[in-house]
């Protein structure tokens, strides 16, 4: 097998294309039995590969032609397609992507221990409607380059390079996700960090369209100095930014000027979300996924009803879900946790909205704190719930809504549930990172 794995290793080879992965790479099997993950390729496709470097149990590999192309290929919108890191299957069909991206929720949901799960037909958000920005930006000798991580697609052994600052940021001048307002400030940005003597080398920039325009965080690798803050607040001037604010690299954000308070609307509540907060990735994938969650609950609720929301962030279903019960919300970051607390006040819901900071990964809720909600609601991190799940299934409330970015740790979370007696009740994909490999979701399970 050793032998046969360096001859791989040493030549190109004709495969043809057998499905597409969970990370978007088309996948195949070498003459020896070896599986290569060739991204850029589509399921039916004859290509020319060249293997690169072990991934996983089989290797990553190069498409050097493509020999017979699919029917369901076609142009993609953006010229950085392949280049950049945040798009993978924009040379995809929309009706072959969206049965695939439907097919991550299923697969997901079988491996957990559901069989024939009824999965509803896909929500799916437009192109240039994301409303959050975040971006990479490296100083490098031809200049300033501001974009995404590139597609982690090296050059073949032999031919690898010593690599150039800047190397591994895919400078942008196009996008065909992000919203129209967020991109217009890509240029004007990639001048400004041009001037500024806190950015030597690496920053990072991260936008949120709010209801009223831009609120921007900016990150760099050296400290402001008079001038450099001078800049920033003629930029948030000029550009007509809500709030602009800065941080080291590794620190708290630092509000540098607030031309108008950064407010974004959720079900109905103005929320101040701190600079660079996690919101949504659009405006409509919050709706599909809060229209999931309400969906989810039952018909009726007893007057005293109450709801678990874990993993709250700074409300984004919090409010929805104050308008059928009452809610305790907690939420590990201290910002979003504030946020979310202050709108809860600002808008009279104190006694309906309970909001508690606590560091679910470290200290998860105990069963006897969970006893007594009508239902659970969780919207975990990308890693999932982790030891808080041994918690809710120890629980057994009548109702888990689970709210998922990550279909291979639902899957694994979902399992605990399945193996506790809870069957599935309904599960909606959300498909709000378009044309990535991830995917949103939301499932609805009760005890047996």
């Amino acid at each position: 097998m050793r032998y046969a794995a360096a001859i791989v290793m040493q030549q190109a080879l004709n495969v043809t294309i057998d499905r597409v992965g969970a990370e978007g790479d088309g996948i195949a099997t070498a003459p020896d039995g070896s599986t290569l993950y060739i991204p850029d390729t589509l399921p039916g496709e004859a290509v020319r590969a060249e293997p690169l470097r072990r991934q996983g149990d089989g290797w990553f590999a190069s498409c050097e032609e493509i020999l017979r192309a699919s029917d369901a290929r076609v142009a993609p919108p953006c010229r950085h397609f392949g280049a950049c890191g945040g798009c993978v299957l924009q040379h995809w069909r929309d009706a072959d992507y969206r049965a695939w991206k439907t097919g991550l929720l299923d697969a997901a949901l079988r491996r957990a221990g559901f069989d024939d799960p009824a999965i509803a037909p896909i929500q799916v958000t437009p192109p240039q409607s994301r409303r959050r920005m975040d971006f990479a930006a490296r100083r490098t000798p031809q200049g300033v380059v501001v974009g995404l991580n590139r597609r982690n697609v090296p050059a073949a052994p032999a031919r690898t390079k010593k690599s150039q600052p800047g190397a591994i940021i895919c400078d942008l001048d196009e996008c065909h996700v992000l919203h129209p307002t967020l991109f217009a400030l890509v240029a004007p940005l990639r001048s400004l960090l041009s001037r500024l003597q806190s950015f030597r080398r690496d920053a990072s920039i991260i936008g949120n369209l709010l209801d009223r325009g831009v609120d921007l965080l900016l990150r760099t690798d050296a400290a402001l100095d008079r001038r450099d803050r001078e800049q920033l607040i003629d930029f948030a001037r000029t550009h007509r930014l809500l709030r602009l604010a800065w941080a080291p690299m590794r620190g708290d954000p630092e509000p540098i000027v607030v031309l108008q308070p950064p407010v974004v609307t959720l079900s109905g509540v103005a929320v101040e979300p701190p600079p660079g907060a996690f919101l949504q990735a659009s405006r409509e994938g919050e709706a599909a996924i809060v229209r999931a969650v309400l969906a989810g609950l039952p018909d009726k609720l007893p007057p005293r009803a109450r709801i678990a929301e874990l993993y709250a962030g700074s409300g984004s279903i919090t409010f929805a879900l104050a308008q059928r019960a009452r809610v305790a919300a907690w939420e590990g970051d201290l910002a979003a946790a504030t946020a979310l607390r202050q709108a809860a006040n600002r808008a009279d819901l104190a006694g309906r909205v309970d909001v508690a900071r606590r560091d679910l990964a470290r200290q998860p809720l105990s069963a006897t704190e969970l006893a007594g909600f009508t239902a659970v609601v969780l919207d975990p991190p990308f890693a999932g719930a982790g030891p808080q799940m041994t918690q809710i299934v120890a629980a057994k409330p009548a109702c888990i809504i689970y709210v998922s970015c990550n279909p291979a740790v639902l899957a694994r979370d979902a399992r605990m549930l399945r193996d506790a007696g809870y069957r599935l009740l309904s599960a909606v994909p959300i498909d709000q990172f378009l044309w990535s490999a991830r995917l949103e979701s939301v499932c609805v399970l009760a005890p047996g």
